[in-house]
Protein backbone atom coordinates (compact mmCIF):
# COMPACT_ATOMS: atom_id res chain seq x y z
CA UNK A 1 0.00 0.00 0.00
CA UNK A 2 3.31 2.22 0.97
CA UNK A 3 4.24 2.14 -2.79
CA UNK A 4 1.02 2.93 -4.32
CA UNK A 5 0.81 6.24 -1.71
CA UNK A 6 4.50 6.89 -2.66
CA UNK A 7 3.46 6.36 -6.94
CA UNK A 8 0.44 8.77 -6.16
CA UNK A 9 2.34 11.40 -4.63
CA UNK A 10 4.86 11.42 -7.49
CA UNK A 11 1.64 11.41 -9.97
CA UNK A 12 -0.05 13.99 -8.23
CA UNK A 13 3.66 16.41 -8.68
CA UNK A 14 4.30 15.21 -11.96
CA UNK A 15 0.91 16.39 -13.45
CA UNK A 16 1.18 19.51 -11.20
CA UNK A 17 4.51 20.74 -13.12
CA UNK A 18 2.59 20.05 -16.31
CA UNK A 19 1.58 23.39 -17.81
CA UNK A 20 -2.15 23.33 -18.66
CA UNK A 21 -4.88 26.25 -19.98
CA UNK A 22 -7.66 26.65 -17.04
CA UNK A 23 -11.14 26.54 -17.76
CA UNK A 24 -14.62 26.86 -16.06
CA UNK A 25 -17.21 24.60 -16.71
CA UNK A 26 -20.36 25.62 -16.17
CA UNK A 27 -24.35 23.92 -16.26
CA UNK A 28 -28.02 24.12 -14.91
CA UNK A 29 -29.02 21.66 -12.95
CA UNK A 30 -32.73 20.27 -12.07
CA UNK A 31 -33.81 23.35 -10.60
CA UNK A 32 -32.60 25.89 -12.88
CA UNK A 33 -29.99 26.75 -10.70
CA UNK A 34 -26.01 27.21 -12.35
CA UNK A 35 -23.66 25.36 -11.23
CA UNK A 36 -19.95 25.52 -12.45
CA UNK A 37 -16.10 24.60 -11.20
CA UNK A 38 -12.31 25.16 -12.45
CA UNK A 39 -10.95 22.64 -14.58
CA UNK A 40 -7.54 21.91 -16.25
CA UNK A 41 -8.39 18.53 -17.42
CA UNK A 42 -9.99 19.84 -20.55
CA UNK A 43 -9.24 18.99 -24.41
CA UNK A 44 -9.90 18.82 -28.29
CA UNK A 45 -11.24 15.60 -29.45
CA UNK A 46 -12.55 15.56 -32.97
CA UNK A 47 -12.80 18.42 -35.57
CA UNK A 48 -15.95 16.57 -37.52
CA UNK A 49 -17.85 16.43 -35.37
CA UNK A 50 -16.32 18.93 -33.18
CA UNK A 51 -16.11 17.42 -29.73
CA UNK A 52 -14.08 18.38 -26.42
CA UNK A 53 -13.53 16.47 -22.95
CA UNK A 54 -13.19 17.21 -19.76
CA UNK A 55 -13.35 14.98 -16.68
CA UNK A 56 -14.80 15.25 -13.18
CA UNK A 57 -14.02 13.78 -10.00
CA UNK A 58 -16.99 11.70 -8.30
CA UNK A 59 -16.25 13.05 -5.04
CA UNK A 60 -16.84 16.53 -6.26
CA UNK A 61 -19.94 18.02 -5.17
CA UNK A 62 -21.42 18.81 -8.24
CA UNK A 63 -20.90 15.49 -9.45
CA UNK A 64 -24.36 14.25 -10.05
CA UNK A 65 -25.38 17.77 -11.75
CA UNK A 66 -22.80 17.25 -14.48
CA UNK A 67 -23.50 13.28 -14.52
CA UNK A 68 -27.57 14.13 -15.04
CA UNK A 69 -27.21 17.52 -17.36
CA UNK A 70 -27.61 17.52 -21.53
CA UNK A 71 -24.94 19.52 -21.48
CA UNK A 72 -22.24 22.11 -20.38
CA UNK A 73 -20.19 25.08 -21.10
CA UNK A 74 -16.57 25.03 -21.21
CA UNK A 75 -14.71 28.59 -20.73
CA UNK A 76 -11.41 28.82 -21.49
CA UNK A 77 -10.09 31.53 -19.44
CA UNK A 78 -8.95 34.84 -19.97
CA UNK A 79 -5.51 36.08 -18.01
CA UNK A 80 -7.92 39.13 -16.36
CA UNK A 81 -9.98 36.17 -14.64
CA UNK A 82 -7.65 34.69 -12.09
CA UNK A 83 -10.42 35.48 -9.26
CA UNK A 84 -13.07 33.46 -11.43
CA UNK A 85 -10.70 30.56 -11.46
CA UNK A 86 -10.34 30.42 -7.82
CA UNK A 87 -14.06 31.54 -6.69
CA UNK A 88 -14.84 28.04 -8.52
CA UNK A 89 -12.33 26.10 -7.09
CA UNK A 90 -13.40 27.27 -3.47
CA UNK A 91 -16.29 24.52 -1.85
CA UNK A 92 -19.04 25.83 -0.44
CA UNK A 93 -19.17 29.25 -1.84
CA UNK A 94 -21.55 30.97 -4.32
CA UNK A 95 -19.44 30.52 -7.38
CA UNK A 96 -21.39 32.60 -9.46
CA UNK A 97 -21.18 35.77 -6.89
CA UNK A 98 -19.42 38.33 -8.63
CA UNK A 99 -18.93 37.01 -11.90
CA UNK A 100 -21.19 38.51 -15.09
CA UNK A 101 -22.51 35.57 -16.12
CA UNK A 102 -26.27 34.87 -18.53
CA UNK A 103 -28.24 32.24 -19.47
CA UNK A 104 -27.80 30.80 -23.39
CA UNK A 105 -29.77 30.42 -26.29
CA UNK A 106 -28.77 26.82 -25.40
CA UNK A 107 -30.08 27.24 -21.68
CA UNK A 108 -26.44 26.95 -20.57
CA UNK A 109 -24.58 29.22 -18.06
CA UNK A 110 -22.25 31.79 -20.16
CA UNK A 111 -19.01 33.43 -17.70
CA UNK A 112 -18.60 37.12 -20.18
CA UNK A 113 -15.42 37.92 -20.84
CA UNK A 114 -13.92 34.50 -21.40
CA UNK A 115 -11.08 33.88 -23.52
CA UNK A 116 -13.35 31.40 -25.22
CA UNK A 117 -16.50 29.65 -24.79
CA UNK A 118 -18.17 25.96 -26.23
CA UNK A 119 -21.47 25.27 -25.44
CA UNK A 120 -21.94 21.62 -25.23
CA UNK A 121 -24.31 18.73 -25.81
CA UNK A 122 -23.06 16.02 -23.77
CA UNK A 123 -22.49 12.89 -26.26
CA UNK A 124 -20.55 10.04 -23.87
CA UNK A 125 -20.00 9.51 -20.15
CA UNK A 126 -17.09 7.23 -19.61
CA UNK A 127 -16.32 5.82 -16.70
CA UNK A 128 -12.72 6.49 -15.56
CA UNK A 129 -10.93 5.55 -12.38
CA UNK A 130 -12.30 8.03 -9.50
CA UNK A 131 -13.34 10.50 -12.75
CA UNK A 132 -15.84 10.38 -15.66
CA UNK A 133 -14.71 11.91 -18.99
CA UNK A 134 -17.68 13.59 -20.66
CA UNK A 135 -17.30 14.19 -24.05
CA UNK A 136 -19.17 17.42 -25.32
CA UNK A 137 -20.56 18.14 -28.98
CA UNK A 138 -19.67 21.71 -29.55
CA UNK A 139 -22.57 23.58 -30.26
CA UNK A 140 -21.94 26.91 -29.92
CA UNK A 141 -18.84 29.16 -29.56
CA UNK A 142 -17.14 32.63 -29.38
CA UNK A 143 -13.86 34.08 -28.85
CA UNK A 144 -12.66 37.12 -27.33
CA UNK A 145 -9.25 38.67 -28.24
CA UNK A 146 -7.59 38.15 -24.74
CA UNK A 147 -4.35 36.39 -23.54
CA UNK A 148 -4.75 33.15 -21.88
CA UNK A 149 -5.18 32.30 -18.25
CA UNK A 150 -2.41 29.59 -17.30
CA UNK A 151 -2.40 27.27 -14.82
CA UNK A 152 1.48 25.23 -13.24
CA UNK A 153 2.22 24.04 -9.90
CA UNK A 154 -0.82 24.97 -8.44
CA UNK A 155 -0.43 29.06 -9.57
CA UNK A 156 -2.44 30.54 -12.15
CA UNK A 157 -0.42 32.88 -14.37
CA UNK A 158 -0.32 34.89 -17.94
CA UNK A 159 2.02 33.66 -20.30
CA UNK A 160 5.78 34.82 -20.19
CA UNK A 161 6.37 38.17 -21.82
CA UNK A 162 9.66 36.29 -23.79
CA UNK A 163 7.32 33.61 -25.52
Amino acid sequence: MKRTMEKGDVFKQIMGHYPTGVTIITTIDENGEPAGLTVNSFTSVSIDPLLVLWCIDKKTSSFETFLKADGFTVHTLASDQVEACWAFARKGSDRFKGVNWYTSENKLPIIKDSLGTLECRTVQRIDAGDHIILVGEVLDLFKNDKEPLLFYNRKAGTIPKDW
